[in-house]
């Protein structure tokens, strides 16, 4: 089960996407990729993932410029989502919105292997 105070962060986070989530999501949802289901904001044991598609077993995380102070994190994370299953693709805000396309095929890329 997962815990109110993770699911009432993940609601929070929904509501406050930032410039590069909100254009990720854009191109996500509603199973415009190819029909493949994404969720934003999905809590996945204790931690919260910006995309998934549960069905394959992929999430997707945006880091901006302070995730290289949260590196140690970021890698425990990836561990642990690792550990359950996940394949998990990093992009940097600025490739989303800079270069979607790139991000888009590398997705897609690994959805179909």
């Amino acid at each position: 089960m997962i815990h109110p105070a993770i699911t009432q962060s993940a609601h929070t986070l929904r509501q406050r996407m930032s410039g590069a989530e909100g254009r990720l999501w854009y191109l996500l949802r509603r199973k415009q990729l190819d029909g493949f289901r994404f969720r934003r904001q999905q809590p996945i044991g204790s931690y919260i993932v910006d995309f998934v598609c549960l069905k394959e077993r992929l999430v997707i995380e945006l880091d901006g410029g302070s995730h290289t102070e949260t590196q140690g994190y970021d890698e425990v994370r990836t561990a642990w989502l690792e550990a359950k299953g996940f394949r998990v693709l990093r992009f940097w805000n600025n490739d989303v919105l800079e270069n979607q396309e790139a991000v888009i095929d590398g997705i897609l890329e690994v959805l179909e292997h």
